[in-house]
């Protein structure tokens, strides 16, 4: 009895899957029809119209991924482009760089080379045993105004030897060791020297003010001279010999009828020192000396 309506159920499952097998061969007949007729039936251009059909979709995807692939390619292309070019301009500022600083060198270099023909033409010229000296260091404290230079007791350096450029006093040697110096310039606020100002050849004593300057001190009240006038070194403070080129008058002020300050432009431009020279051992004070523009002061 129970196995009657079991078997029931399974005819009843099976009905479905005949009727859906059925449509599914309808449908491929009717597909194979088609194809069949397409192959049979030929297009305007005598191609069969299934070939023509499948040509046309077969050239539609061809068109469809060379459309992509060349897209992809243009986006390649123009970041491998951006890549050179963004390497092209890093190597291009690098070479800037580089000649920036070979041309800022060039210069230094030109600056050293003009400062030692100067001292190499003022040599002849100069009375004096003389020993050329480089720069290689400066005073860290503003309150003393001095430079080191590399040639010291080993090469007959001492103490108060006179230090000048080819523009005039720099100062005087106050340190030796074996191989370097320290010169005090003439613009420090201890220093001072003896000097003649003008053509009638006042006297007075140059000091430093210590803010690149000189003051001059201790002059009569007869002393004839004007902004511009020649300060040289007057030869009676036993370091500086007599003629030394020391700077122009640049600011007078009267009180009455002495002097209330008499301002000097020195001649040495003290920042930009590289190469000065030592007078070693000095001439008789009645050797003319040159000045700073070439005219000989005796």
């Amino acid at each position: 009895m129970g196995a009657a309506p079991a078997a029931i159920g399974r005819q009843r499952m099976a009905l479905p899957d005949t009727r859906h097998r059925a449509t599914y061969l309808f449908v491929a007949v009717v597909v194979g029809h088609i194809l069949l007729i397409s192959a049979q039936v030929t297009s305007r251009s005598g191609v069969p119209l299934l070939q023509a059909s499948l040509m046309a979709g077969v050239t539609s995807v061809q068109q469809a991924a060379w459309a992509v692939v060349g897209g992809l390619r243009s986006v390649w292309e123009g970041y491998v482009g951006l890549r050179g070019v963004e390497a092209d301009n890093r190597r291009l500022q690098s070479d800037i760089v580089a000649l920036r600083l070979s041309l800022q060198q060039e210069r230094a270099n030109a600056g050293t080379t003009d400062q030692l023909r100067a001292l190499v033409d003022l040599r002849p010229r100069v009375p004096w045993r003389t020993t050329g000296a480089e720069v290689v260091a400066g005073s860290a404290s503003p309150d003393y105004r001095s430079i080191t230079i590399d040639k010291g007791s080993q090469d007959a350096l001492q103490r108060d030897m006179p230090v000048l450029s080819a523009a005039g006093v720099v100062g005087r040697v106050v340190r030796v060791a074996a191989r370097t110096a320290s010169v005090q310039l003439l613009i420090d606020r201890n220093a001072a020297a003896a000097v003649l100002i003008g053509d009638a050849r006042s006297q007075g004593i140059a000091l430093g003010n210590g803010d690149g300057t000189l003051r001059i001190e201790y002059l009569s009240a007869t002393a004839d001279f004007e902004t511009g006038s020649r300060v040289v070194t007057a030869g009676t403070d036993r370091i500086f010999p007599k003629g030394l080129f020391v700077g122009r008058v640049e600011r007078i002020e009267r009180n009455g009828p002495t002097y209330r300050s008499v301002i000097v432009r020195p001649a040495v431009n003290f920042s930009a020192l590289e190469t000065v020279l030592v007078l070693l051992a000095p001439a008789p004070s009645t050797t003319p000396v040159p000045g700073a523009d070439g005219q000989e002061t005796k």
